[in-house]
C-alpha cells in the first residue's frame, strides 16, 4: 500500500528531544555542560526580584594571583560576588550576581543583576546537559521517548502519571482533590481555566489534555503570572495540550500507550512542549499502517481506516481536492480531503 505514503505521518513518539530550560539575567546555574541529571535535581536557581547595581570590579594588577591562567578578569554573563572581610571601601558591602556589561569608559565599574529571592528550579527529566549559555538557557537531552505537544503552559514538573477520565472525557474544578497531589495528569478531550487553578492549589504537578482553548490558555497564563509574583514560591505545575486548541479527544493509539503507562513517573516539559517517559520501544502501541485519524474540519478527532488511493474529489461545498476513502465507526464510508488526515507512526 504505497499509496499509504500520500498522507501526512505523525510519529507517536521523539527519540531526539532537547529539553530547555530559559535562564533569565541574574539566575544562577548549578549544573555544567556533561552532567548527567535526575529528576528533582537542581538545575538553577531563578531570581523572582531581580534589580540592576553597579559594582566596582579591581584592576587585574590590583588582585593576589593575577599572574594565574586561572584568575580569569569579569566577563558578560560571569558570576561576581565581593570578597567578605575586604577594608578595601568598594568591598563594604557584599553585593552577588550576574554581570552584565561595564559602564563606557569605566572598565573598572560593572553592571550587575542581583536580587534577594530565589527559587530552585528542578529537572523534571534523567539526562545530559548538552548546553548552557548564562542568561538564556539550559539544554538537556533527555533519556527514553518523549510524547509531543503541540503547546503548553506553566513550568516543567514531574509526577506519577494517573488517568483521571477517558479520552472523550471533561475533568471539572469539583473532580480534582488532594489525592491527586504529586501526580501528573491526563484528562481527556479539554479542561478550563478554572480546574487547572483548582489542580496547582491540591498539589497536582501537571496536566495532559487534548485540546486548550485559547481563552483557557489565556486565563491560566494569567493565573500563573500572579502565582509566581506572589511572595511565596510556588510548586512547579505545567499543562500540554497534545492537539492544540481545537476541541477532540485524545487519538486512540496514544491514549492507549498511556494507560499502559498509567502509575509511572514521567516528566512534563514546556519547551518543547512534551511528556518524558523513561520507556523503551517494546511499551510503544502496534498501529495499524492504515489507521488515520482525521483532524481538522467538523469530523476532527474521527478516526478509521484508510481502505484506497486517494482520488480528485468533488466535495459538496464546490471544492475539488485529492480524498481517500476512510471507514469510521459503524461502518459509514467517509471521503475526506488527505490534508485533513493524519497517519500515527
Amino acid at each position: 500500500m504505497s499509496w499509504l505514503a500520500e498522507i501526512p505521518a505523525r510519529s507517536i513518539v521523539d527519540r531526539a528531544l532537547e529539553a530547555r530550560f530559559t535562564l533569565a539575567p541574574g539566575d544562577r546555574p548549578l549544573v555544567a555542560v556533561g552532567d548527567r541529571v535526575t529528576p528533582g535535581e537542581v538545575l538553577f536557581e531563578h531570581l523572582r526580584d531581580r534589580r540592576v547595581e553597579v559594582v566596582t570590579i579591581p584592576s587585574a594588577v590590583d588582585e593576589p594571583g593575577a599572574d594565574d591562567p586561572a584568575h580569569a578578569g569579569p566577563i558578560s554573563g560571569g558570576r561576581w560576588s565581593s570578597p567578605t572581610g575586604s577594608r578595601r571601601r568598594h568591598h563594604a558591602t557584599s553585593t552577588e550576581g550576574e554581570l552584565l556589561a561595564p559602564l563606557d569608559g569605566r572598565p573598572d565599574r560593572w553592571r550587575l543583576i542581583a536580587g534577594d529571592h530565589r527559587d530552585r528550579v528542578e529537572s523534571p527529566v534523567a539526562g545530559i546537559v548538552t548546553a548552557l549559555v548564562p542568561g538564556t538557557e539550559i539544554v538537556i537531552r533527555p533519556d527514553g521517548l518523549a510524547l509531543n505537544g503541540a503547546l503548553a503552559a506553566g513550568t516543567p514538573a514531574f509526577g506519577r502519571l494517573e488517568l483521571a477520565t477517558d479520552p472523550y472525557g471533561e475533568l471539572g474544578a469539583g473532580h480534582i482533590d488532594v489525592g491527586r497531589a504529586g501526580s501528573i495528569l491526563v484528562v481527556g478531550d479539554r479542561v478550563d481555566a478554572e480546574a487547572l487553578t483548582r489542580a496547582r492549589a491540591m498539589g497536582v504537578r501537571g496536566v495532559i489534555v487534548a485540546s486548550l482553548s485559547g481563552k483557557d490558555l489565556r486565563d491560566f497564563q494569567a493565573s500563573e503570572r500572579r502565582q509566581r509574583a506572589s511572595l511565596h514560591g510556588a510548586p512547579a505545575f505545567g499543562v500540554v495540550a497534545l492537539d492544540g486548541t481545537v476541541r477532540r479527544p485524545i487519538a486512540g493509539p496514544i491514549a492507549a500507550f498511556l494507560k499502559r503507562l498509567a502509575g509511572r513517573e514521567v516528566g512534563l516539559l514546556t519547551d518543547p512542549p512534551a511528556l518524558v517517559l523513561d520507556v523503551d520501544d517494546s511499551m510503544l502501541p502496534v498501529v495499524d499502517p492504515a489507521w488515520v485519524r482525521i483532524r481538522s474540519g467538523p469530523m476532527a478527532g474521527t478516526e478509521g481506516r484508510v481502505t484506497g488511493p486517494a482520488v480528485p474529489y468533488w466535495f459538496a461545498t464546490g471544492v475539488h481536492l485529492e480524498a481517500a476513502p476512510v471507514v469510521v465507526g459503524g461502518g459509514t464510508t467517509l471521503m475526506v480531503a488527505v490534508g485533513d488526515l493524519e497517519r500515527l507512526i
